[in-house]
């Protein structure tokens, strides 16, 4: 292959759509005021082929004759992209001017259309390079719970999952380069995610319904993690991190690598985590959350074949995890429980561009993941969650027709889950789905126009499951759910077959207004609708993770005729949730002064909720020294746990997000954010774990070689709780950082030094089931050193 050298600069600060005669193409890009801007990127969209301006802003390339849309993009600038025609025989020398940006400005890759997070109607969040890695944590839900409109189910540092504005587990979609996780995290917050942080480049959140891209179970936003382990190029580059930390004598290395030659890529990366349990801020003689430590590892490797037109690669990555779930009991007896998870995942992905008349690209993913989670109760395996997972996503894009861009996609997921044991609180099922989606944009001068629909077909099944009950209802036949037996006596078990089909569709409208010179305005419509999971649906049983005992929408609480409360089939129709969202952003971008400021309102109609019923319900679990060894003693121990019931109610959601950032000089700058959700139902009532208000300002100093954070998080009290849940006290928190850049030999080295709760500061996370349990780590110290190549 006649290796593309293409592009590293292009367009001159006039240019729209013009002409540029050339077989070879040279240029300069600089700022406002005439200085070089080295590093910048100029790629040609829709192809494989970008080059990176040298340290005099300088860059050259070769191309073929023909009609090109050049991207260029510089840290802390304003991006430009121009439309060319490249000619024969005649060569031009050109300048770019770049505008500077208080606002970092990245693109996205998380949807199928070139965007950036400014360009974007809907809210998009991008964390990477010093700022992931000084915020990477052991979770994906604590790397992100800095985020505005995002905070964790903080469940003892390991198991963490992301909220986005008050929305968590299967309506936020956890995705790896655009495929789901394929994990078992979206059943129960102690569940952990599967994807690693440290070894990836780049954390993407799209806050607001993404069903368009991703499916229904995005109706209340993705994270995507983005990495290079099916790689796109051929470069040699790597990066490395060794990092010791005090809080929970933790102990960190992880590193990748990419290489290649001519058509060939090679991508290699791993990661290893040891820590012990972590240590709180005293309280009432506790100074550490027992059952919190935790051992990871794991591999990747990805190799991709290179042509012109893109690429074809695959990938394979094995990943062990064993971690403490903190809380578990059984009457006076604390029990450590050991998760054991394992996950080993294929991905085939490809993109590649056509000359065609009709079809511009054809973009493909293919993942395959094999999830096994044990739950270690005494050395013996307690529990055994399984998700056995298929899912194929193509993207036809076609070119330019009467000025809009866009395309069609076709996407295909099936999940095999299976919990087996004492305490699996929901029974195997296989969930599959299909869906095709339309999505279009076009300009209309200063105005850009993003439409979308989605139809897709869902279907939940599950054989033999179990309605344990004293007292239930005689008969209920649905035509869809049948009886198979009934077992009397005092344990009375109904097993029944389940089938459900659900139509979920999704229709988007958005625009994004460059109304003048700097500033935009961003807004988004969409109508979303999300079938129940399987968790949701047919749960019963005990959860011990979240020490709830949870009961599915398919049941229902009813009376006796003596006034005893009893759990029976609903005699009520299962039903999507639809959720109308409206979105609106100001921005300004260009300057050293900058701000984000983003409303949004969610009505959601039948939305799937735990409600506390204000009743227990045995756990069932025996603790016998029979069963498990010699744990002392042949007496059963009893044991109850608060009866949630999954409820489908009408709600409102709707908050505001801030950012506001002030580059004083070329060495200090100001940020400051917050954001704020309320949740309730359409009765008033409010939602339970709904995130609490806070701000946050940070001040950053960045010279060649030396770079300094200070943060200061503010936590507001949360009282607005839903009935049978307490307040949380609101809390400080004073976070930061140093780093020392310098180089050895052909490495770009930093050592760093990081401090967490640096008051240390009680602090009880609202959002966890688990927060009387688990408060967030005290005073934290880690030092660790990084390279790249």
């Amino acid at each position: 292959m006649k290796k593309l050298t293409i592009l590293a600069g292009v367009l001159s600060a006039v240019l729209g759509t013009s002409e540029v005669f050339a077989d070879q193409i040279s240029g300069r890009v600089k700022d406002a005021q005439g200085n070089a801007v080295a590093g910048a990127t100029v790629k040609v969209m829709g192809a494989n082929a970008k080059v990176i301006t040298d340290k005099n802003g300088n860059f050259l390339l070769d191309v073929p004759p023909g009609h090109y849309e050049l991207h260029i993009a510089a840290e802390q600038y304003v991006h430009r992209s121009v439309k060319l025609d490249v000619k024969q025989n005649q060569s031009n020398t050109l300048d770019i001017s770049l505008d500077k940006s208080a606002i970092e400005i990245v693109d996205v890759v998380a949807t199928p259309f070139h965007t950036s997070n400014i360009e974007s109607a809907l809210p998009v969040t991008v964390l990477q390079g010093d700022e992931l890695r000084m915020r990477q944590a052991n979770s994906l839900g604590d790397s992100l719970s800095k985020e505005v409109g995002v905070h964790s189910n903080f469940h003892g540092g390991v198991a963490s999952t992301p909220i986005i504005r008050g929305l968590d587990g299967p309506r936020v979609l956890v995705t790896q380069n655009g495929l789901d996780a394929g994990d078992a995290s979206r059943v129960g917050p102690d569940h952990a995610v599967s994807t690693e942080v440290s070894t990836s480049e780049r954390l993407e959140v799209l806050r607001g319904p993404a069903t368009l891209f991703y499916g229904s179970g995005a109706i209340g936003g993705v994270v995507n993690v983005v990495d290079e382990r099916v790689p796109t190029s051929n470069e040699t580059k790597g990066e490395w991190l060794l990092q010791q930390d005090t809080v929970n004598d933790q102990s960190q290395a992880s590193g990748s690598i990419n290489t290649g030659t001519d058509n060939f890529a090679l991508h290699l990366d791993g990661f290893w985590r040891d820590a012990k349990n972590y240590e709180i801020p005293e309280k009432d003689g506790v100074d550490e959350v027992a059952n919190s430590a935790s051992e990871s590892s794991g591999f990747t490797v990805g190799a991709s074949y290179l042509v012109e037109q893109g690429y074809v690669g695959f990938s394979y990555q094995d990943l062990t995890q064993e971690y403490g779930i903190p809380g578990h009991s059984h009457g006076d007896e604390d029990i450590d429980v050991l998760a054991d998870l394992q996950q080993k995942r294929w991905q085939i992905l490809s993109e590649l561009d056509f000359d065609n008349s009709v079809i511009k690209s054809l973009n493909s993913k293919f993942a395959y993941t094999d999830y096994h989670h044990s739950e270690l109760e005494l050395d013996q395996v307690g529990t055994t969650f399984e998700n056995e997972s298929y899912e194929a996503r193509i993207e036809l894009l076609h070119q330019e027709f009467w000025h809009w861009r866009g395309g069609i996609s076709v996407h295909y997921k099936q999940n095999d889950f299976a919990a087996q044991g004492a305490e699996a609180f929901t029974p195997p099922s296989d969930t599959e789905s299909i869906a095709l989606a339309w999505m279009e944009e076009r300009h209309f001068g200063n105005v850009l126009v993003q439409l979308g629909a989605r139809i897709e077909r869902t279907e939940i099944t599950a054989n033999n499951v179990r309605l344990p009950e004293l007292e239930f209802e005689e008969e209920h036949d649905d035509g869809h759910d049948h009886d198979h037996d009934h077992h009397g006596g005092d344990e009375v078990v109904r097993n029944f077959d389940v089938s459900h089909v659900f139509n979920p569709t999704s229709l988007s409208a958005g625009l994004v207004w460059d109304f003048t010179d700097g500033y935009n305005l961003g807004v988004s419509i969409s109508r979303s609708q999300r079938a129940p999971s399987s968790a949701e649906l047919l749960s019963f049983g005990p959860h011990i993770g979240t020490s709830t005992y949870e009961v599915g929408a398919l049941f229902k609480q009813y009376e006796s005729a003596d006034h005893h409360p009893y759990i029976g089939l609903t005699d009520e129709d299962i039903v999507l949730e639809t959720a109308n969202n409206i979105d609106i952003s100001l921005r300004k971008f260009k300057g050293d002064f900058g701000f984000i400021f983003n409303a949004f309102y969610n009505q959601i109609d039948d939305y799937y909720y735990q409600q506390a019923t204000g009743l227990s319900a045995g756990d069932g679990h025996d603790h016998s020294g029979h069963d498990h060894g010699s744990h002392g003693g042949e007496e059963e121990i009893a044991h109850t746990l608060p009866l949630y019931l999954f409820t489908a109610e009408d709600v409102e959601l709707h908050g505001f997000e801030a950012q506001v950032v002030w580059q004083i000089s070329d060495s200090f700058a100001w940020k400051v954010q917050g954001d704020l959700i309320r949740a309730r139902l359409t009765s008033g009532e409010e939602l339970p774990r709904t995130p609490p208000a806070r701000i946050a300002t940070e001040f950053k100093y960045q010279s060649n070689n030396l770079s300094a954070d200070l943060l200061f998080t503010q936590y507001f009290d949360q009282d607005h709780v839903a009935e049978f849940e307490s307040a949380t006290d609101g809390y400080l928190l004073v976070d930061a950082n140093i780093n020392y850049y310098f180089d050895f030999g052909a490495h770009n080295l930093a050592l760093y030094l990081k401090g967490s709760n640096l008051t240390d500061e009680y602090a009880q996370v609202h959002t966890s089931f688990l927060k009387d349990l688990t408060p967030l780590p005290g005073r934290s110290f880690a030092l660790g050193i990084r390279g790249s190549f």
